[in-house]
């Protein structure tokens, strides 16, 4: 199989300052005086896994166990510490929805400006917008900036354009909680399409049964470190064997 992401002994760090200062002018003193001592706090430390083609893969963990970091750096919007990441195709990040837009452009200004951040190209775009609004269900909306919308539909657009570009590489951190409950439902069909249609997934969410339904494999991630990764019932069932010890 065609591996389209290789994790190799990633880690990320940063520094925490120990000292307990209150004030920005503590702080200076401190730093000239050579008084500030800092920790180092690993958020991500020695992780390593593939991904093959069509795979979709669930990132389980609790709060702080470093999924969202790792996302960061499979997109290439964060660099590790230590380690790389070598990918196989065009990535497509869903991570903080519509953190790409111009609030002062109009929804339709919006989708085209997003597109060419994602890489495609005008002619691309002019194919796909209409696909893209009705999905968004935002046909009133095109021409009111940005501005105007509130943050569901916002990430609503946000999700109609990444989704519908057939990303090789679709990073997704929580989004499928998009929306109302009927969007929720038309936004996991969505993702079921691309998976099936041979788009190589990684998922981060925190409802096992999201994972178990739509994923075939799983990471558990914990402080930083990648406690289990393989198919997805068994890592499944030991993260949840862990949470109710």
């Amino acid at each position: 199989m065609t591996v389209m992401v290789d994790i190799r002994d990633v880690s990320v760090s940063y520094k925490l300052a120990s000292d307990n200062i209150m004030s920005l002018k503590e702080y200076a003193i401190s730093l000239v005086k050579k008084q500030l001592t800092q920790d180092l706090f690993w958020a991500l430390k020695d992780v390593s896994f593939e991904v093959e083609k069509g795979d979709v893969i669930g990132i389980i963990g609790r709060n702080g166990a470093g999924k969202s970091t790792l996302l960061k750096i499979v997109s290439g919007i964060q660099k590790p510490a230590e380690g790389e990441v070598r990918l196989g195709g065009r990535v497509v990040p869903m991570l903080e929805l519509g953190a790409g837009f111009d609030f002062e452009l109009t929804g339709k200004e919006n989708v085209y400006l997003n597109g060419a951040v994602l890489g495609y190209s005008k002619a691309f775009l002019d194919a796909k917008y209409d696909e893209i609004v009705a999905f968004s269900e935002l046909e009133k909306f095109m021409s009111t900036p940005v501005r105007n919308y509130s943050s569901g539909m916002v990430a609503r657009l946000a999700f109609s354009i990444a989704s519908m570009i057939d990303p090789e590489i679709l990073i997704v951190d929580e989004v499928l909680s998009v929306g109302d409950e009927n969007f929720q439902k038309k936004s996991r069909r969505r993702m079921t399409e691309l998976m099936s249609g041979g788009s190589t997934v990684l998922f981060v969410s925190h409802s096992t049964a999201q994972i178990r339904e739509i994923c075939n494999k799983a990471a558990w991630m914990d402080h930083g470190h990648l406690v289990q990764f393989g198919e997805v019932n068994a890592v499944c069932d030991a993260y949840q064997h862990s949470l109710n010890r």
